[in-house]
């Protein structure tokens, strides 16, 4: 497949924004930093394929327009002292890349990323100085068959999951000609812990917070240095209704008396995935391993943050265990482990944290910082691993005037045990789960993913 680019624009805000310095928050700085690329698959209707600028046309405009209330995506990051980011709003714009390919869509198989996406995805060059680099970079590209790409790279800086969903939607009712629907909500103050918004000052609880310690390392190394260095590969594996209520019976058959809540298909999926990695990586029995777990703190927090706050909000703890332990209990175990870190993340809890960030004179080993070429950082590979939630986002449905996505998933996935859990588009209760895992741990990991679906 090659892939002809046209040309690449700057696209400004249409009208004139806000221009200042936005405060970043503490949960801004800390985890991803680097951008996270989606894409979207259409096959619009011959009306909308010529002239051959129309879909460009629209996209471009519709993005100037949806720039005026997201004006945050148009500005700079800049880096501070300590590891410390802040959010220029200078409406420099984003990088709109326009594409074709004389390819179709069906060589992209199954949509799940491959090197052939490279071709079909914002490159970001990590090499500039980051005040030079847009947080958001949008490359669109049409196939030979009428197939359309839409992929978006947004900083995980300034925008979390829910936001970026946010963003995406508004574009596209722009582009429809529809007005807003939510107005994103600049204000971080709602995430200082310096003050309660309903009440006097109070100083923040004072909590322990492993979740912000090194995950472990196999057994025998004292570094993940070559961890690292290994290659890793991306599936996208599916699971239909059946198979999806087949392990939520078995997780809730064992559940403890102490939940009485039936796990959720998020939980109960991270601990079917997260044995199965341990056996895959052919873990000793003694090894321990954390999973780390994504949880929108929005509704968490006393009062509840608003509709539209755009920027992270997203928290992340972690279950820990054995490999041994995992492997032999109950699937319900394991999803308890998972429920009880969870439940954790409490408005006391998420105030607690934010103090704790605040107090560190560097953050830069709080931050995942591999797509920088960085050896520092957290790091999630073998022996633990990372599950995300897309289950509640608003990721299906973006229509841009010429109708549905026929897919949306992540642009790539080069990190060993980042995994991502999304609802189905071909079948209501089914599930769709990305994994990247080392190569020579993927077809272990496949052969007890679907092997291990029993009551």
């Amino acid at each position: 497949m090659t892939v002809r680019y046209r040309g690449t624009y700057t696209v400004k805000p249409e009208t004139a924004t806000w221009v200042g310095h936005l405060p970043l928050s503490e949960l801004d700085q800390i985890g991803t930093i680097t951008h996270v690329p989606n894409i979207y698959i259409f096959r619009p209707p011959p009306e909308w394929l010529h002239p051959v600028d129309a879909i460009f046309g629209t996209l471009r405009g519709s993005l100037s327009r949806v720039l005026v209330p997201f004006y945050p995506l148009a500005g700079r990051l800049r880096w501070l002292d300590g590891g410390r980011l802040r959010l220029d709003c200078n409406a420099m714009g984003v990088w709109f890349i326009e594409a074709e390919s004389d390819g179709e869509l069906n060589d992209l198989g199954d949509f799940c990323p491959r090197p052939e996406f490279e071709q079909i995805v914002p490159s970001v060059d990590y090499t500039m100085p980051i005040h030079e680099l847009p947080p958001l970079l949008v490359q669109v590209t049409k196939f030979k068959c009428g197939g359309l790409a839409l992929s978006a790279s947004i900083s995980h800086a300034v925008a979390d999951g829910p936001s970026a969903a946010h963003f995406m939607t508004e574009w596209a009712r722009l582009a429809r000609g529809e007005p807003l629907g939510i107005e994103p909500y600049y204000d971080r103050k709602v995430l200082w812990v310096g003050e309660d918004p309903t009440g006097p000052l109070l100083p923040p609880p004072n909590l322990e917070h492993s979740e912000f310690d090194h995950p472990p390392l196999l057994i025998g190394h004292t570094s993940d240095l070559e961890q690292r260095k290994k290659k890793t590969t991306m599936v996208m594996l599916k699971l239909t209704k059946t198979q999806v209520e087949t392990l939520k019976n078995a997780a809730n058959k064992d559940r403890a008396g102490h939940h009485p809540r039936p796990y959720t298909r998020y939980e109960t999926m991270s601990a079917h995935i997260w044995r199965c990695a341990c056996k895959a990586r052919k873990h000793k029995p003694e090894q321990p391993t954390t999973l780390c777990i994504c949880v929108d703190a929005r509704s968490r927090l006393r009062p509840s943050l608003k509709p539209g706050y755009f920027g992270n909000a997203t928290f992340d703890v972690a279950a820990a265990g054995t490999s041994g332990e995992l492997a032999s209990s109950p699937l319900g175990c394991t999803s308890s482990k998972i429920r009880e870190a969870i439940e954790t993340v409490t408005h006391d809890h998420v105030r607690s944290a934010i103090e704790h960030i605040r107090r560190q004179p560097d953050l830069t080993m709080f931050q995942d910082l591999h797509a920088l070429g960085s050896t520092q950082g957290l790091f999630y590979g073998n022996p633990n691993l990372g599950v995300v939630s897309w289950l509640t986002l608003l990721v299906y449905g973006l229509d841009f005037g010429w109708g549905r996505e026929i897919h949306m998933g992540p642009g790539n996935h080069d990190f060993d045990g980042d995994c991502l859990v999304l609802p189905s588009l071909e079948e209501e209760g089914g599930l769709v789960v990305a994994v990247g895992l080392k190569i020579a741990h993927m077809e272990d990991f496949k052969k007890f993913f679907y092997e291990d679906i029993v009551d």
